[in-house]
Parts: C-alpha cells; structure tokens; sequence
C-alpha cells in the first residue's frame, strides 16, 4: 500500500482563492481528477486532514469538509480506526506524471483528445474593439429602440393566464397569433399575398438562410451571387456545399445578361440578391431587371433567395415591391427580419415560401430550436396589431435620413476631394470608393489610434477598387462629425505613408 505521504498532492490539488468555487469543492473535484487519472489507485491512503492541510497550506476544517464530499460521492471510505482510503473500483493505468498532466488536474483541458472538422468558411469576421467609436455595415441604433414599450407588451403577456400554454411546444413554426399579424403586414407593406401557413419564424435572418440553405442546396450545387456580397450568405451557402459564382453590379444592380450568360453555359440551382439595397454597394434592383430575373427563373429552373434586407428604410420615395410579390410560380424563396429597427432582442427572422417547402424546413428548425421565443412573438404581434409598428418606423425613420444627409455632408467637406458616392434613397449605409492605390487595412489601423474602429468586414480591397461600406444608422449626429473627422485626419496620415 503507497505511503500518503509520497504522493504529490501538491501537483494535484492547486487552489484558486478568486474562484467562486468553494475551496474544499476545489480540494474534492481536483482529488477526484487524480483517482480517475490513476495517480490516486484504488485503495491508496490517504493522509490525515491535518496533515493534507499542512502540505496544501489549507486549514484542517476545509481538508475535513473535502473528505466529506469525497466520501458521500463515493470516492473514498473513511475509517475511524484505519484511516481514510480511495475506493475506485477501477484503477486506470496511470499516465506519466508530467507538467503537462498536473495542470490539467487544476483546470479544464485546453485541447481535445480527438480530431474534429473545422468550418474554416465560418470564420467569424467580427474582432472586439476598445475604441470608443464604431463603425458597422449599417445596423440600427438601439437608443432609437421602442424598448419601454416591448418591455410592457412582454410583462403583459406574461402576466396573462392564457398566454400559459403557449409557452410549450405546441407549435414549432411560429406562433400563430404572431404569423397571422405578420402576414398582415408583409401583405399591406410588401404587397405579398400570403397566409400564415406560408411563413416560418426564426430567430434571426442568418437562421432562416441557414434553414432554407440546408433544405435547398445540395453539395456542389452551384450558387450565384453578387461579386460583393454578404459575407455571412456566402459562409452559409459554402457550409451547406454550394460552389459560389459572382457576377457583376453597377447602377441598377445586378447583371442580369450576366446571369443569362451563365444559365446558358451551365444551369445553376440558385440566385441569391437583396434587391431592395444590395449589400454592401446600397443599389436598388431596376424593375426591368425584376422583371428579367423571374422569367429567368421560370426558364431555366433556378431557385430566388430573395433578401428582404432594409427594406424598411425608405427615405425619398415609396419602395419598389419585392420580387416574391410578382411570384406566380412559387420560385421565390422571400427572407428577412421584422424589427430590424428595433433592439437585437426583440427582432424576428422570417421566410415566406409555399406551404411544402415551409413544413419542410419546420422539421429542420423543430430539431434545433424546439422551444422558438414565443413571449417576444406575442408582443411583436401586438405592436402590428395595434397598429404602434408604423407609427415607430416612421419616426425612427425620419432620425434615420436625418443621419443619412449629415453623413453625406460631411463626407463631401471633409473627404469630397477624395472619395465618390452615391446618397441612396433608403437604408442605414453608405457605399464609398476610395483611392484604388490607399491601403484600407492601413487607414483602418491609423483610425484604430485615434479610437474609431473599422472593421475589416467593412473593407472591399481588390487590384481594381477600394470601397468602405459605412453604415450610419446606429451613431448620432456628433459621433458621425468625430468620425468622419478622424477618417479624413488618417487618410491624409496614409497617403503621406506611402509617398
């Protein structure tokens, strides 16, 4: 029998006084780690509490208290005449006591002990910051959120008893309350004709594409999209096997002979495109184009992923109608998320499809997200129902073109000379072009030092164009001045850089 004393309970058992965890749990948890390890075989001694404590610098109490957890989980046997001893019932063979080992008894492995895929095209593109400002690709601001009035539809419907059963699994596509308002408002708003057996709530619009991606595409299927696009897409599309080709934009959006051009060389399975404000160029698909693409579509077989994206942001006129709304043949596959104006927690993905496709899908969504958000869909519901959801957007999107035009102010004071653009008539971003010989990455880095930040999704740098999405939806008037300020100072700090 091993001499407790030999044992180097020093290695195995490193306590950490900042944790929130109880020390004589630290003491138990990491002894248990060494008896499954086999450094602590079965039926070896242990050494006294008093002792223990000794070597651990602990007091005796605490050693007293580990052994009792140790014993009433059933690692070990306490006998008051003999001593206190471990009972395993399985010894392992012990692995090579190295530095490596006795850290690992202290804390959780850094690394598996298996290999495992890697979604190197799901790398994430979003980097903390601690700069005081930041820049984004055009979200909305929360400040301007309704966020004491969702807090009031939530404790309502909280408070509410029939509201009780709602709250289990009864339905897995959405609630229905929430679906029925929901079509009511794409149908006034987006001129769809649907019920609510044509839509499937999702938590967010990267979910829904996730959803329709991997009931839809097939590997190697091919994908057509944008030659600048939506990173998150393009990841997803990848991840469910497609092979992504571009083709290219100018004024009107998309190029739509570009696109016949492929369909006659080879037929693909699917078109994605946000016509309303392409990401990240802000252009608005032409209606001649609309129309080209659904009669392509209809000829040569492919799939629409349409992507409602800001299509609520309207500032100068009313919006042309999506393309789902012309849809005779069911070919389009309409995306987006309602509240995207308001705060994160209270938005809501959608995909409206035919009735087939939607059950569909509802069986993928029922596997990996049985339970849905049915307290923010019944107070959604009832910011359509009574009517406060456009009363909001229209205030929120006055405050929104107020911010547009200050932007495009200030971008030809302090940056006319430098930069083209393009005022759009809708959505919460700029798309500008810089000098094709300015490093971004550089001006990014000589911004960072002056604390704005500009990510590096945010930057389009080929050997023919250099372009920063800008959005400007979620900073006031003055965070938008410092901004642009700090942008001109840091161009003129780079092209005196490469001179």
């Amino acid at each position: 029998m091993a001499s407790p004393v030999l044992a180097p309970y020093g290695s195995f058992v490193q306590v950490d006084r900042e944790s929130e965890t109880p020390v004589y749990l630290q003491v138990a948890h990491q002894l248990i780690a060494a008896i499954q390890r086999g450094y602590l075989p079965d039926e070896h001694k242990l050494p006294g509490t008093r002792r223990l404590g000794n070597v651990l610098g602990l007091h005796r109490n605490t050693v007293v208290a580990s052994y009792a957890e140790l014993e009433a989980q059933g690692w070990i046997e306490i006998h008051p005449s003999r001593g206190t001893f471990v009972r395993n019932g399985y010894t392992p063979r012990p692995e090579k006591p190295t530095n490596r080992h006795h850290r690992l008894l202290a804390g959780y492995p850094q690394d598996t002990g298996f290999s495992f895929k890697k979604w190197n095209v799901l790398d994430s593109p979003f980097v903390h910051s601690p700069a005081r400002l930041h820049l984004d690709d055009g979200l909305p601001d929360p400040r301007l959120s309704h966020v004491d009035y969702l807090t009031r539809l939530l404790r309502t419907n909280m408070k509410r008893k029939g509201n009780q059963s709602k709250l289990g699994y009864s339905n897995l596509l959405g609630n229905e309350y929430y679906k029925e308002n929901l079509a009511n408002f794409l149908n006034l708003t987006r001129g769809l004709r649907i019920a609510k057996g044509n839509i499937l709530v999702t938590r967010s619009l990267e979910l829904g594409i996730y959803l329709v991606a991997e009931t839809l595409i097939s590997p190697g299927d091919r994908v057509v999209v944008g030659e600048l696009g939506y990173f998150a897409t393009n990841m997803i599309l990848q991840k469910a096997g497609a092979v992504i080709e571009t083709v290219p934009l100018d004024a009107e959006g998309l190029d739509v002979s570009a696109i016949r051009t492929l369909c006659e060389r080879r037929p693909f399975r699917m078109l994605y495109l946000t016509p309303h404000h392409h990401y990240p160029t802000t252009v608005t698909l032409s209606v001649q184009r609309r129309s080209e693409l659904l009669a392509l579509s209809s000829e040569y077989g492919f799939i629409i992923l349409e992507d409602d994206y800001d299509y609520d942001f309207h500032y100068d006129d009313s919006p042309q109608l999506p393309l789902a709304s012309a849809d005779a043949e069911g070919r389009v596959v309409y995306v987006g998320t309602f509240g995207r104006s308001l705060a994160p927690g209270f938005r809501s993905g959608f995909v409206v499809a035919p009735k087939t496709l939607i059950d569909e899908m509802g069986k993928l969504l029922g596997i990996i997200d049985r339970y849905g958000d049915v307290l923010t869909e019944l107070a959604l519901g009832e910011l359509i129902a009574d009517g406060e959801i456009h009363r909001y957007l229209k205030k929120a999107t006055k405050a929104y073109k107020e911010r547009r035009d200050h932007l495009a102010c200030l971008l030809v004071e302090r940056l006319g000379n430098d930069i083209d653009f393009v005022v759009p008539n809708g959505g919460l971003a700029l798309w500008t072009t810089w000098p094709s010989d300015l490093n971004l990455m550089q001006l990014a880095r000589v911004c960072a030092k002056h604390e704005l930040d500009v990510p590096r999704y945010l930057l389009y740098q080929s050997k023919k164009q250099a372009g920063i999405r800008l959005g400007f939806g979620s900073l006031t008037l003055d965070e938008l001045t410092e901004s642009v300020n700090i942008l001109a100072s840091a161009l003129q700090q780079s092209v005196r850089g490469t001179r």
